[in-house]
């Protein structure tokens, strides 16, 4: 129960947990980097689960339950804080302030008082709700080996982290501020995203067949722009990355349909 690969699994879990106490304390600057250490200990106990051979039904389900927690309770409460602090945003006029955690316990206890109307910041927990049946769906769907049919967990929380870090590190200017944190925008980036965790939408798998470059095009592509994306453009790199992701699994396909069609 207790060997290497599980272990890292249980770091994947714990660094999603601390994720989700930062961003309660009002930290989303720091939250999502817990979430990214998250996704570092998920790549690696699956890695060393095939290098070390122990792969098995057990460490399937540990995975699936620390990806709930890492990739779908945690960004839904920083998805959640955010809208809160969007909110205030907008009734300041977009001048930046740096969240606190005086600001979730204000709303709460007004919303609790019947001081506010405000029930939008929920649509945060629309992130766990389908992330819940993605990992499972996952789990008994025989054609997701080698691939994604939906958008995986961590791509999602990869795309909706760029939100709370682009506030942090790179406020935009107030007419772009508007847009990008206008509260009705990101509830409905959420649900989109969300809804695409359930889809019938092929995704490529960043496992690596071998170090060879045939077999490994659209992964060694996609890791090459990734990689220039966040040199060049920083938080607003992650927003990109997914898209980039969305659009190489497209053309995959196609041409993966073509060469069926073709034999």
């Amino acid at each position: 129960m207790f060997n290497i690969p599980n272990l890292f699994t249980a770091a994947n879990m714990m660094s999603g947990v601390f994720a989700v106490i930062f961003a309660l304390c009002g930290r989303i600057d720091i939250a999502p980097f817990c979430i990214f250490m998250g996704a570092v200990f998920d790549f690696l106990d699956g890695f060393l689960a095939r290098q070390l051979k122990v792969s098995g039904e057990l460490g399937k389900q540990l995975d699936s339950l620390a990806d709930m927690i890492t990739f779908g309770v945690a960004p839904g409460i920083i998805m959640m804080v955010l809208l809160i602090y969007c909110g205030e945003l907008e009734l300041n006029g977009f001048l930046y302030s740096m969240p606190s955690s005086v600001s979730v316990s204000v709303w709460l206890n007004d919303l609790f008082d019947g001081n506010t109307g405000n029930y939008l910041p929920f649509i945060g927990l629309i992130i766990p709700f389908f992330s819940l049946f993605r990992l499972a769906k996952f789990n008994l769907d025989a054609r997701q080996t080698d691939s994604f049919i939906g958008l995986n967990t961590p791509a999602n929380t990869l795309f909706l982290m760029s939100f709370p870090l682009v506030y942090v590190y790179q406020f935009p200017d107030p007419a772009m501020a508007k847009v990008l944190f206008n509260p009705i925008f990101i509830a409905c980036s959420i649900i989109i995203m969300s809804l695409m965790l359930v889809s019938e939408l092929p995704f490529f798998s960043l496992k690596i067949k071998g170090f060879g470059w045939i077999g490994n095009e659209i992964r060694y592509i996609f890791l090459l722009i990734s990689l220039l994306f966040i040199v060049f453009f920083k938080a607003w790199s992650l927003a990109l990355i997914v898209f980039l992701y969305l659009i190489l699994s497209l053309i995959e396909n196609k041409i993966l349909k073509r060469t069926q069609n073709e034999v």
